[in-house]
């Protein structure tokens, strides 16, 4: 794969904006057994940089759900936005998450730890909100299992569909203007 070697260049410390960090962000993975994390360059995006991931609470729900698992999500934060999300999407939530029906038997059949993180170690990663960065080895300051990600789901008031394709549905979140995360859907169903 050919990439942009401007995007190589591109130091961590350029790629991270200012403002304050939640005190504690969040990794979730399938692998309960993790003592340390060390910054690497995502598999999945080879153009970003090593560095720790993390994610605040706030957007938590984009990871309650296996590695793997296509998922797409759609927010709102102001009357405005819900509004849009109540007339494009049918729903009181201020949160819907989408994954494809085939995956619903193993979301109910997961377990995924939430490793909790000092925020102090972290900084805003300027590319997606919710989601923080740390060029150190961080170590978690607590691991919890959580083996019902639907309870999760309902807990937090998120409208949370399986439909077999996530393609019109992923066309009207960007359509809507709202903000929008969409995770592995190189995997999805076409």
């Amino acid at each position: 794969m050919d990439l942009d070697a401007n995007l190589l260049s591109v130091p961590l410390a350029d790629r991270i904006e200012a403002g304050p960090v939640p005190a504690t962000v969040f990794h979730y993975s399938e692998d309960g057994a993790i003592d340390r994390f060390t910054p690497h360059v995502p598999d999945s995006n080879p153009s970003h940089p090593a560095a720790v991931w993390a994610i605040d609470a706030e957007h938590s729900p984009l990871s309650w759900f296996p590695r793997d698992c296509p998922r797409i999500s759609a927010w709102a934060t102001d009357d405005r936005q819900r509004e849009v999300l109540r007339r494009e999407f049918a729903t009181d939530a201020d949160r819907i998450c989408a994954a494809e029906s085939g995956w619903l038997d193993r979301v109910r059949r997961a377990h995924v730890f939430r490793y909790s993180f000092d925020g102090e170690q972290f900084a805003r990663w300027a590319e997606a909100e919710g989601q923080y960065i740390s060029g150190d080895v961080v170590h978690p300051i607590a691991v919890d299992e959580l083996d019902d990600l639907l309870a999760l789901h309902a807990a937090a008031e998120v409208d949370l569909r399986f439909i077999p394709k996530l393609g019109t549905l992923m066309d009207r979140m960007l359509a809507s203007g709202l903000p929008f995360s969409f995770v592995r859907i190189r995997d999805a169903r076409r």
